[in-house]
Order: structure tokens, then sequence, then C-alpha cells
């Protein structure tokens, strides 16, 4: 069997072929170069694609995604063992990041039904009135420069 060339690989993994350069720069997947210097992909470059699509669909960083990767040994294609632990480790963060989003949520619905976004009972703002303990004044406005004053 041949390998792919980017155009049949991003039309099958459904990405642009600039999204496959971007992962091959991150070091996501990997290519080969023929005697013309053009990429080819093997076949199972699309499983590849397709583990990285889904953790950044659940918001797991490309960074993470890479050091797991980077983890298989002889940096091969990840089985369903491999996408096992993958997932199971990263559950626990998905599920931490699910509270953080719940608590957002409720903190941002708070907020909004005061009106105010009010420094000093804002949870989302200002949490416990932390820049209140910085004196008198504002302590979020921005100079003409784009700096915190």
């Amino acid at each position: 069997m041949r390998d792919l060339t980017p155009g049949e690989v991003a039309a099958r993994a459904g990405v642009r072929v600039s999204a496959l350069h971007f992962y091959e720069r991150e070091g996501l997947v990997t290519s080969t170069r023929t005697a013309g210097n053009q990429r080819r992909y093997a076949r199972d470059v699309l499983r590849r694609l397709a583990l990285v699509r889904l953790a950044q669909r659940v918001g797991i960083p490309l960074a993470r995604v890479r050091e797991e990767l980077d983890l298989l040994p002889g940096g091969r294609t990840p089985t369903a063992q491999d996408w096992a632990r993958l997932s199971a480790a990263w559950r626990d963060e998905l599920d931490e990041r699910i509270v953080r989003l719940q608590q957002l949520r409720d903190d941002f619905t708070g907020c909004i039904g005061c009106g105010c976004l009010s420094l000093d009972a804002c949870g989302l703002a200002n949490p416990g009135d932390v820049l209140g303990g910085g004196g008198p004044g504002a302590r979020r406005l921005l100079d003409p420069s784009g700096r915190a004053g």
C-alpha cells in the first residue's frame, strides 16, 4: 500500500492541509519526503489525527496530546489499549475542568443577576475582594499604553 499525499490525508481526516502541516510542526504527526521533496504520510497517520482531533474537541491541549504520543514506543500509532490508557488519564482532567466550568457558570449567573460586576462582591472579577487590600481606587483600569494601572 502506498503512502498518502497531504491532500489525501487532509480529505480523509477532515482537516485542511494547512492544519496537517501545523500538526506536523507541533510533532503530532510525521511525514517522509519523496525524491522530489514532497511530503508523504503513512496510512496510520489517520488514526493519530483522529486521536488528536478528538482530544482537541474535548479541550485537551495539543502540548498534552504530544506528551502522551511521545510516550508511545517508537512513535507508533496508538492502539485501542493506548487509547484506553489515554482516555482514563484525561478523564480526571476533564472531570476537574467540568467542575471548574460549572462553578464559573454558577458564579457568572450570580454576577449577571446582580447586574453590577461589583469589584467588592464579584466572585469572578475580584474573588474575596482581594483587590480591596490594595487601597482605594481602581485596580483594573488600563493606562493609554495598555498596561494595568
